[in-house]
């Protein structure tokens, strides 16, 4: 007899040899001990899970003399004609030759007849999906009213390519891909009736490449039963399955996550120097990137993956260098990169330009990038690593350290007044500008009134205190000096709380007499506060300012309005009249 395939020398023979898909298995057994078998069957799912195997044990089922259980005995008459093929009673079209509306009418003619031997006649109508659509027009009215002796069972992977009016006539079960631990079971049990001994990492592998087909699974593990003369190791798997060593793969991924660029491109090159197809790589990498992941966030990583225990080490280590977020940014590339390789002319490019990107996030200026570069930083900061200032932060340290003029007085340092506060850019402006109600409560204003505040000099010379010497500005510095006030703000202080809150102050002068008006409440406030304001005055200071004012006036009240409610309120029970 010649050979047969693991698939189908193994396929199974009754409902319980069936691996899972119970919820059909149960369905199809509790109609034929009631016997209330319809007459159109629809199975659907991904291929080798069990379709055209359920619709045969089905068929028989409905026919056997003496069904054991649901399932068919094997060994009445009618079990073995069926199984031998000899009876005329179940029919198996393959839709995909005889998709055409003649096969369809023929079909429909011969339904007429009755059985053979058995009790139904079953028509098995496999990938139904590619019968056209006259085809499907001449077996409707027939597969909704069909004679009471037949049966169709139509398979198919791509059920949403069958027409709405052929669903509704048909009973639909869904199958599902076959968990990787029966499939291991499944490979087991056949290896050991064929007598090969094996490595369990091994039937992990073959299970993980079956990827939940059991059709695709057997054929896998006949390829490696006859690659192997010995025992059926994890390497025998991989060579069969023509992927990249896997110490190689890991040596590119970890070259990846510690950002070697050269030495990432240089490994890709070197492995695709050897024949090995692009999208075999990309498809290793990938997967070894998801074994990283799986030990980075799952504890029982070493039972899941199931692999070599030098194996595991590899993923282990380069899963302990990377965090998460690295990980899952050059997964994202090189998935993208698999999904790019579809509309390429060239593969290899795509491939080492997604390596390239991977292992250069400073390159890179997406989010995901960014947030890399902020995760090493913090990393190097836990670990008390030094970081070099750059030359802007330099030039800035060297402005904090300048001193005020000798007329001025010592200055107190900015840091142990806490003036500046080097982790204010973190704050919203929200919390930078909010100002309490106690604060303002306490202040000597009211809500409503054309508030004017003179400002106390604020300076220190140690012993003795007093006053600098006021400073006359000419007309042209006056109209310059806010200007760079916000520019002292802004780069020389880093005062980002202040700036925040100047920036949109209107300013004028009365006299040698700075006007500062807002018309925020809320920054009003914030400006007044004891730290603000002396703040405030030492920069002011630096540019010749003696005295400033902070003024508030409501949105849309121009200085003439601030001025006559200024005057009335002054005059209060005088009738004051406006010309």
């Amino acid at each position: 007899m010649a050979y047969l395939a693991f698939y189908r020398t193994f396929r199974p023979a009754t409902f319980d040899e069936v691996v899972r898909q119970e919820h059909i298995v149960r369905i199809l057994k509790n109609q034929i001990d009631g016997d209330k078998v319809g007459h159109a069957y629809l199975f659907c799912g991904p291929r080798g899970t069990g379709k055209t195997t359920l619709a045969k044990i089905f068929a028989r089922a409905i026919n056997c003399e003496n069904p054991q259980n649901g399932s068919p005995c094997g060994k009445c008459a009618t079990c073995k004609a069926l199984s031998d093929g000899s009876s005329l009673d179940i029919s198996e079209i393959d839709a995909a030759s005889n998709n055409g509306v003649d096969e369809m009418r023929d079909l429909r003619e011969k339904v007429q007849y009755p059985p053979v031997a058995g009790k139904y006649k079953v028509y098995i109508i496999d990938e139904v999906h590619m019968l056209t659509a006259s085809a499907f027009n001449a077996v409707l009215k027939t597969l909704e009213e069909p004679p009471r002796h037949a049966v169709f069972i139509l398979a198919t992977t791509e059920p949403q390519k069958i027409p709405a009016t052929i669903l509704s006539r048909c009973m639909r079960f869904d199958f599902k891909l076959i968990p990787q631990s029966d499939l291991e079971e499944l490979i087991k049990s056949v290896l050991i009736k064929t007598g090969k001994q094996f490595e369990p990492e091994a039937v992990s592998a073959i299970a993980r490449a079956g990827a939940g087909s059991a059709r695709d699974s057997l054929s896998i593990a006949d390829m490696c039963a006859s690659y192997s003369k010995g025992k059926l190791t994890y390497n025998d798997v991989n060579a069969v399955l023509g992927g990249t060593e896997y110490a190689k793969v890991a040596h590119i991924c970890g070259l990846i996550i510690k950002e070697n660029a050269a030495g990432a491109l240089e490994a890709v090159e070197n492995i695709l120097a050897t024949g090995k197809s692009v999208g075999v790589l990309i498809k290793d990498m990938l997967s070894f990137l998801n074994d990283c992941a799986i030990v980075k966030v799952c504890k029982s990583a070493r039972e899941i993956i199931n692999l070599p225990e030098e194996t595991f080490k590899l993923i282990h280590n380069v899963a302990a260098e990377s965090d998460g977020h690295k990980l899952l940014r050059v997964t994202e590339i090189i998935s993208k990169a698999e999904t790019d390789m579809r509309y390429s002319t060239n593969g290899r490019i795509t491939l080492e330009t997604a390596v390239l990107k991977c292992a250069m996030p400073a390159a890179d200026y997406n989010i995901d990038a960014l947030i890399g570069k902020i995760n090493a930083i913090e990393k190097k900061i836990n670990q008390g690593i030094s970081l070099a200032p750059s030359a802007a932060e330099e030039s800035l340290q060297k402005v904090e350290k300048t001193e005020l003029p000798p007329e001025y007085g010592k200055v107190n340092d900015l840091k142990s007044e806490k003036i500046i506060d080097k982790n204010s850019k973190s704050q919203s402006k929200a919390n930078l500008t909010a100002a309490s109600d106690e604060d303002f409560s306490e202040s000597p204003f009211k809500e409503n009134a054309n508030v004017t505040v003179t400002q106390p000099a604020l300076w220190e010379t140690g012993a003795a205190s007093s006053p600098p010497s006021a400073c006359t500005l000419s007309e042209s510095e006056k109209r310059t000096v806010f200007a760079k006030f916000i520019k002292s703000l802004r780069t020389a202080h880093k005062n980002a709380v202040l700036f925040t809150l100047c920036m949109d102050l209107a300013s004028t002068f009365e006299g040698d007499n700075l006007i500062l008006t807002t018309d925020s409440e809320a920054v009003f406030k914030a400006l007044n506060r004891t730290e603000n304001n002396k703040f405030m005055s030492e920069v002011l200071a630096e540019l010749g300012v003696a005295q400033f004012e902070v003024r508030y006036a409501k949105k849309g009240e121009s200085k003439y309005d601030a001025a006559v409610k200024e005057l009335k309120n002054n005059f209060d029970g005088i009738n004051i009249e406006i010309k």
